[in-house]
């Protein structure tokens, strides 16, 4: 098997839709701590680019062609995360959309093509990537899944009169896409918790991101600091959490 220097002890993670925003701040951050970091997109010459970007930094970052929605891009990826590393300590879960027509102000006007097409990206795609990482987690010395979610998938939020979300029900599949983003980690981490692998869901918070239109209360670097430190967790670290930059968001 060849493999790259990150197979001398480095950590190796991966991080989907890492060409632009919340997901190319975390494969900064992860390359920063040392971790050996591949930035994963569905168009590899932009993965190229943003690559050869921080690699420019001195970061050790390598691109690598993944479009989640393709059964056949996750399998090609995986194949090629193996051949080159052999195994993976982390995987971000972090590619996502809002198909959705945001004028649209009633959760019954948006259309079952805008829910499809959210549901294949946002849980269907992660779950399949998932599975065809889980094989090059478990050959880790004690890997970490992360999968970004949002505080709008919280029903407990939803439901609450007083919550800073309660009237946020313009994007209804996104945030159902997220709650169901929340569900899969509670399982996959229950089946995995005899094992030495922590699976989290992380609020990245209300981040200034093009998916935002740039509107947001914090700065991407600071929107990429839960991913990054559920990715880094130690031994004594949660699994099966749902937390935004140390604090526990209810369900």
């Amino acid at each position: 098997m060849s493999t790259t220097t990150s197979s001398n002890g480095a950590k190796v993670a991966l991080v989907t839709g890492g060409t632009r925003g919340i997901g190319l701040e975390t494969v900064r951050q992860l390359a920063q701590a040392g971790v050996h970091t591949l930035l994963a997109g569905r168009d590899r010459n932009r993965a190229v680019e943003a690559a050869l970007t921080l690699q420019g930094e001195g970061l050790p970052v390598e691109a690598i062609a993944l479009d989640v929605t393709d059964a056949a891009s996750i399998e090609a990826a995986a194949k090629d995360v193996e051949r080159r590393h052999g195994k993976l300590d982390i995987l971000v879960n972090n590619a996502g959309i809002i198909a959705e027509d945001r004028t649209l102000a009633k959760p019954s006007q948006q259309s079952l093509g805008a829910w499809r097409e959210t549901f294949d990206t946002n849980v269907f795609a992660v779950v399949a990537t998932t599975q065809a990482f889980l094989p090059l987690l478990q050959k880790a010395p004690a890997a970490r899944v992360v999968n970004v979610s949002s505080l709008l998938g919280s029903l407990t939020a939803h439901s609450d009169p007083a919550s800073p979300i309660y009237d946020f029900k313009a994007i209804p599949a996104y945030n159902a896409s997220k709650s169901a983003v929340n569900s899969w980690t509670v399982h996959l981490a229950y089946e995995l918790r005899d094992t030495p692998i922590k699976v989290n869901a992380v609020h990245p918070g209300y981040v200034k991101t093009d998916m935002n239109g740039g509107e947001g209360e914090i700065d991407v670097p600071t929107g990429a600091k839960t991913s990054v430190r559920m990715a880094l967790l130690d031994a004594d670290g949660p699994s099966g959490g749902f937390v935004y930059l140390g604090d526990t968001l209810p369900w």
